[in-house]
């Protein structure tokens, strides 16, 4: 047998799709946020350290559950960032949009990397049954 070979690998080394399609999307959600930041400042006119605590501070919240994904809490923490993003439509209208956009990028990242994970542990399964 090689050195390569299925049998071998852990599947806990193995990259989660749901994880890595999850992260891509709180960061790029992460930087929609931070450019809210001064539309609210400018257009909305929302003081200037409450516009910073809200725009950057829910962009950090995105960056940092991105690198916490790994524990499920954290996605859970990622549908409360989603509402957050379209809460902040009453503040800054288009916000309403952009928020339900990445709501639903948000949802269809978490169930289609569910079942991706899961159709693929049942390949692993029916491989490894008929090999042995």
């Amino acid at each position: 047998m090689s050195e390569n070979t299925p049998e071998q690998v852990p599947a806990n080394t193995e990259r989660s799709p749901r994880r890595g399609m999850a992260a891509a999307v709180l960061s790029l959600e992460a930087i929609t946020l931070g450019l809210s930041t001064p539309v609210m400042i400018t257009i909305a006119g929302v003081p200037t350290g409450t516009a910073l605590t809200v725009g950057l501070g829910l962009a950090l919240v995105c960056l940092l559950l991105a690198g916490m994904l790994r524990a499920e809490w954290a996605y859970l923490a990622g549908y409360a960032v989603q509402v957050a993003a379209i809460a902040l439509g009453f503040v800054v209208p288009v916000m309403f949009a952009l928020g339900a956009i990445f709501a639903a990028l948000w949802t269809a990242a978490d169930l289609l990397g569910r079942k991706i994970e899961r159709e693929r542990a049942a390949a692993w399964a029916a491989y490894r049954a008929e090999q042995g």
